[in-house]
């Protein structure tokens, strides 16, 4: 058997290929839009693609299964439980619980795992010419390491009013099928740590179902219930708004995007003469505080671009993307692993540009400001992060509702903006400045530096 984990850091998403070596036949669990690493992974170990599979309607990436078939012609199985209203709407193979998928000697046993999702299903693998006992499962957002799927998503993200409820039950009830299973098995899951897909979810890659009985928090309820549902249902993180996208778009009939795109380079002449297109500009917050276009929001091309993008960024709208140099198709690949394809065009040369600098104070100015009639301080962490510590007098505005719900009640203050390490507060600051607040305050050094002046905290 072959066996290789892809690992998407930018959205801490993992999906896997798995292949039968006797037979040159693979499949691929959860694909990510950019599917040209699947194919590089089989021309190297000289397999087909034959097979590819899903665990749910994915929230929180854009799937690329419908693009690998594409360009392989692979059978597409995906799931056909959780009712009417839970369906693919294009041509697949459905799966229900006790199905099996035969790729060369090796086997998928369907097992139907609602409760994230209600269409949710994990694949049971086993290596026939070793064993017939299994050996992996691979659950998708039902259990991860050290968590499970939330259930709360579907009402959050999506606006599916009494899912929760529902989810939580469900989940409960598929918990009790996964504990039956070996304590040797090896669990796969599709998330790791710094997904929003829950709570709690660990950092290794992988478990084992025994290590999750006695490890995962979800497993220590015994029969309690209403334990169990009360602490899945609290402290969970802000659900993404893109995610609503997500859930419309791998579910429906849309186009496919087959290679990753390349788009032109542009002058910043010809950037500053739209006034359509979102100006997006994601070289490191330090840049962009020293000098940056007028009216571009700094969200940095790290490991959390693809999520901060879709918090703050429309669907509807062009966008011009300033980089560095040589950036480019990776920027590209973590906004189209969202959906997110209408970019105009790059600018990677800013010399002899128009450029304007960020205001920045630090911690003495924003204590001595604070409590000022004509300022006010926001805090634009997390509510868990608000709530745990945060600065006296500060105000939470969490960031990712700024583009549902700006905060017009303050316009005519000062504003000074914090988070945690300063990357939430630039692009906050960046956000309010084109949508003509001013002005706006960044405090670069947020809650981390507030704490190391020793200043006091609520």
């Amino acid at each position: 058997m072959f066996f290789q984990q892809v690992y998407d850091k930018t959205l801490a998403q993992a999906s896997y290929f798995i292949g039968c070596q006797a037979k040159k036949q693979a499949i691929v669990i959860d694909a990510k839009r950019d599917v040209d690493t699947y194919l590089e992974i089989a021309k190297q170990n000289n397999m087909e693609i034959t097979h590819i599979a899903e665990t749910h309607i994915h929230a929180d990436f854009l799937s690329g299964s419908r693009e690998l078939q594409e360009l392989t012609g692979a059978k597409m199985y995906l799931s056909d439980e959780g009712g009417e209203n839970w369906q693919y709407e294009f041509p697949h193979e459905g799966l229900r619980d006790g199905d099996v998928i035969k790729v060369g000697n090796l086997s998928l046993t369907v097992m139907h795992t609602p409760g994230h999702t209600p269409e949710s299903i994990s694949f049971i693998l086993r290596d026939h010419p070793a064993s017939e006992e299994p050996v992996m499962i691979f659950t998708g957002d039902f259990v991860f390491v050290g968590d499970i799927g939330r259930p709360d998503l579907l009402e959050e993200a999506a606006g599916l009013v009494g899912t929760k409820e529902i989810g939580a039950e469900q989940m409960f009830a598929s918990l009790k099928k996964f504990v039956e299973l070996p304590d040797y098995v090896q669990v796969w899951p599709g998330h790791g740590a710094g997904s929003a897909c829950g709570k709690a979810l660990g950092a290794v890659p992988s478990s084992t179902v025994g290590y999750e009985k006695i490890r995962n928090w979800a497993f220590q309820f015994g029969d309690d219930y209403e334990g169990f549902k009360n602490y899945l249902l609290s402290d969970q993180p802000e659900a993404p708004t893109y995610f609503a996208m997500m859930k419309k778009l791998n579910k429906v009939d849309r186009s496919l995007l087959t290679e990753v795109p390349q788009h032109p380079s542009l002058s910043v002449e010809t950037a500053l003469a739209d006034d359509e297109a979102i100006l997006v500009d994601t070289r490191n917050k330090v840049q962009f505080a020293e000098g940056h276009l007028a009216k571009a929001i700094n969200i940095q091309n790290n490991n959390s671009l693809a999520n901060w993008a879709g918090w703050m960024l429309p669907y509807d709208r062009d966008l011009l993307i300033v980089t560095d140099a040589g950036t480019e198709e990776e920027v590209t690949r973590k906004l189209m692993r969202i959906g997110m394809d209408r970019i105009k065009g790059f600018v990677t040369d800013l010399k002899d540009a128009p450029l304007q600098q960020m205001q920045q104070v630090d911690a003495d100015t924003v204590e001595a400001w604070k409590d000022r009639e004509d300022t006010v301080l926001f805090d634009v962490r997390s509510k868990s992060e608000f709530e745990n510590s945060h600065i006296p007098g500060a105000i939470h505005k969490f960031i990712g509702n700024l583009p549902k719900e700006l905060p017009t009640e303050y316009k005519d203050k000062k504003i000074i903006i914090q988070c945690q390490s300063g990357d939430r507060a630039t692009i906050a600051t960046s956000y309010l400045e084109r949508a003509g607040f001013s002005p706006v305050y960044n405090y670069p050094g947020s809650f981390l530096d507030w704490l190391k002046q020793e200043k006091p905290t609520v």
